[in-house]
C-alpha cells in the first residue's frame, strides 16, 4: 500500500525493486510484453524528464553546483556522455515549443529517439515549419521504428529548405575522420566515420565479399573485415580498382540512390536522394554524383524523362580516356590529383541541358567536386585555362522561430 507521503520516485523506486521477482515468475515467451512495457514507461518517463530540465535551466539551479551550464551538469549528475547530455537539453528546448509531440511522448504514442529526430528537425527549419508538418509527422513516428522515421525527417528537412539541409550536411562532411592505430596484441584498430553517400560507396564495395559461406563460422563482424582487406587487396593488385582503371576508363562501385528528376533538375521542394544501404543525401550532391552515373529508372519531368531515357550520363570510355588525355588531372586551379583519383564533371549538368561531350567535362578531383556542387563554386574553361569562382559571400541564418 502506498504512504501518501511517499514521493513518486519514492513508489517507481519500489516497484522497481519488485520487478526482477516478478519478471522471472514469467514464462520466456510472455517476456515481449513486459520488455516493451518497460520501453514504453522509460519514455514516458523521458517526457516529464523533458519538462523538469527545462524548468530547471531557466532557473538556473545548476549553478548551485558550481556547473556554468546544463550539459556539464547533466554530465556531472546524470552520468551521461557530453553528447548525450548535449541531446537532452536541445530535446527538451525544442520540446517546448512542440507541445504535441511532447505529449504523444507522455502517452507512450511515439519513442524518445522519434521525440529526438523531430527536436533536431525544429533545430534545422525552425519549431514553427514543424508544427505545420507535425500531425503527419507524428503518424508516421507512430508506424516506423526511429531510423526509418529519421528518413521521413530528412526528407522534410529538404523540402522545407534545401539550402539548410545543404549547409547541415556540409557540417557533417568537415567532421569525416580515419584512424588506423599501431598493431596491439596483434590486432589494428580501425575507427572513424565518413559522410551517408562515402559510406555507401564503402558497403557497397565490401558487400559482395562480406556473404556468409557454407559452414562460415565468421561472425557478422569477422567477415566485414576480411571483405574490406579482400577490397584493398584487390584494389592494389589491379584486379579491380575503385577509382578506375590506369587510364581513368576502369568500372567503379554501383551507388544507388532514388531521387526523382525534380531533385536532378533543382526543382525547389524536391526531396532529398535516398540511399539504398539508408539515409538520405541533399539534392546537390545527388547532382554531383550523377555527374558521372548512369540513371536506369526515373519519374518526374516528362521532358526530363525523356533526356535521361536517351541521352548517355555516364561518360563511355573513349571519351575517359580523351578527357584524361586533355586534362591529365584535376582541372581545379592548383590541384594536381591524377586522373584515376577524379570523376568526370559537366560544365553543365545534364540534366539542366548540358551534353556529355568532351567540350563540356573537365577532370574533378572528389574534394573539388564536391565544391562545385555543395559548395557553390563555379568551374568554367576559358580556351586552355580552368577558371574556378567562389560563391559570393553570404550569411544564411538558420531558422530558429518560435
Amino acid at each position: 500500500m502506498c504512504r501518501a507521503s511517499e514521493t513518486p520516485f519514492e513508489r517507481i523506486e519500489s516497484a522497481i525493486r519488485e520487478l526482477p521477482g516478478w519478471l522471472a515468475g514469467q514464462s520466456g515467451s510472455g517476456l515481449g510484453a513486459a520488455i516493451i512495457r518497460g520501453r514504453q514507461v522509460i519514455d514516458r518517463i523521458e517526457a516529464a524528464n523533458a519538462e523538469a530540465t527545462r524548468r530547471f535551466e531557466k532557473s538556473g539551479g545548476y549553478r548551485a553546483d558550481g556547473s556554468l551550464g546544463m550539459v556539464p551538469w547533466l554530465r556531472t549528475h546524470g552520468k551521461l556522455s557530453a553528447g548525450a547530455a548535449a541531446e537532452h537539453v536541445e530535446t527538451a528546448r525544442q520540446l517546448e515549443k512542440l507541445p504535441r509531440t511532447e505529449d504523444a511522448l507522455a502517452r507512450g504514442e511515439i519513442g524518445y529517439q522519434h521525440a529526438v529526430a523531430m527536436a533536431r528537425t525544429a533545430e534545422h527549419v525552425g519549431s514553427a515549419q514543424v508544427r505545420k508538418a507535425e500531425t503527419m509527422l507524428l503518424k508516421a513516428a507512430e508506424t516506423m521504428d526511429p531510423g526509418q522515421f529519421l528518413g521521413v525527417a530528412k526528407h522534410f528537412e529538404h523540402r522545407v529548405d534545401a539550402q539548410s539541409a545543404l549547409i547541415e550536411a556540409n557540417r557533417a562532411h568537415q567532421r569525416r575522420y580515419l584512424q588506423i592505430g599501431e598493431a596491439i596484441n596483434g590486432l589494428v584498430r580501425i575507427e572513424g566515420q565518413v559522410t551517408p553517400d562515402a559510406g555507401a560507396i564503402i558497403r557497397t564495395s565490401i558487400e559482395p565479399y562480406a556473404k556468409p559461406s557454407k559452414s562460415d563460422d565468421r561472425s557478422a563482424g569477422q567477415r566485414l573485415a576480411d571483405a574490406l582487406v579482400e577490397v584493398c587487396r584487390r584494389g592494389r593488385s589491379g584486379q579491380r580498382s575503385e577509382v578506375g582503371h590506369a587510364n581513368g576508363a576502369g568500372p567503379r562501385p554501383q551507388l544507388v540512390i532514388t531521387a526523382p528528376a525534380d531533385t536532378l533538375a533543382g526543382i525547389e521542394g524536391a526531396p532529398a536522394g535516398q540511399l539504398e544501404w539508408g539515409g538520405t543525401v541533399p539534392a546537390e550532391t545527388v547532382r554531383r554524383l550523377a555527374c558521372d552515373s548512369a540513371i536506369t529508372r526515373i519519374t518526374g519531368l516528362g521532358e526530363l524523362d525523356w533526356e535521361m531515357t536517351h541521352a548517355s550520363r555516364t561518360i563511355p570510355p573513349a571519351t575517359r580516356r580523351a578527357l584524361v588525355a586533355r586534362d591529365h588531372h584535376c582541372v581545379f586551379p592548383g590541384c594536381d590529383r591524377p586522373a584515376p583519383w577524379c570523376d568526370g564533371h559537366h560544365l553543365v549538368f545534364w540534366a539542366d541541358g548540358g551534353a556529355t561531350k568532351l567540350e563540356n567535362l573537365g577532370l574533378v578531383c572528389g574534394p573539388h567536386h564536391r565544391k562545385v556542387h555543395e559548395q557553390g563554386w563555379t568551374l568554367k574553361r576559358n580556351d586552355d585555362r580552368w577558371i574556378a569562382t567562389p560563391p559570393p559571400f553570404k550569411v544564411v541564418a538558420r531558422a530558429r522561430s518560435a
